[in-house]
């Protein structure tokens, strides 16, 4: 009986650590992607990178935050229907804090969408359709029930921004 329960438990054990290599393997080989091409974003390099081809939605985080957490449908949703056309990402303030700090986050969740870079200074867009440099002004805090309509309506508008400066680019 000692016997079978030995090998019990060793057939368990297997089982686990098989799982678990595979999950670490996955996790590895999908660094910066959360779920539904999610951007984990760990680095500010990776929003400089992202703004070569798209603006970028940046939410800050925790897993320990119910809010936070709740607004991962609105992202994985986000990402679906803006592939290509805009970068979601998502930071954990935990394990990224100099982000956090970069960008003055006292209350979890904090959004917002950056255009560009200009002068050295992101670019952010506003609710209502302008851009600035000042964060404040660009910032969603906390959690909405609309925050899914008023991400969409930046997401929008920062895309119409950049076809128009694309345009005046290309008659330049």
């Amino acid at each position: 009986m000692k016997k079978f329960v030995i090998l019990l438990i060793m057939l368990i054990s297997v089982l686990f650590t098989a799982g678990c290599s595979e999950n670490s393997k996955n996790a590895t080989n999908s660094i910066t992607q959360v779920d539904n091409n999610v951007v984990a974003i760990t680095q500010l390099e990776q929003i400089n990178k992202s703004l070569e081809k798209t603006p970028v939605f940046v939410k800050i985080g925790a897993r320990w935050c119910p809010e936070c957490r709740s607004l991962k449908p609105v992202l994985d949703e986000l990402a679906v229907e803006y592939q290509g056309k805009a970068t979601i990402g998502a930071v954990d303030v935990d394990k990224s804090p100099e982000i956090g700090r970069y960008f003055g986050v006292e209350i979890i969740p904090y959004s917002f969408v950056v255009t560009g870079i200009e002068n050295g200074k992101y670019i952010y867009m506003q609710k209502d359709g302008n851009v600035s440099t000042d964060i404040s002004q660009a910032r969603f805090v906390g959690r909405n029930e609309t925050d899914e309509e008023m991400f969409k309506k930046v997401l929008n508008n920062s895309l119409l921004q950049q076809k128009k400066k694309s345009s005046n680019e290309t008659k330049q």
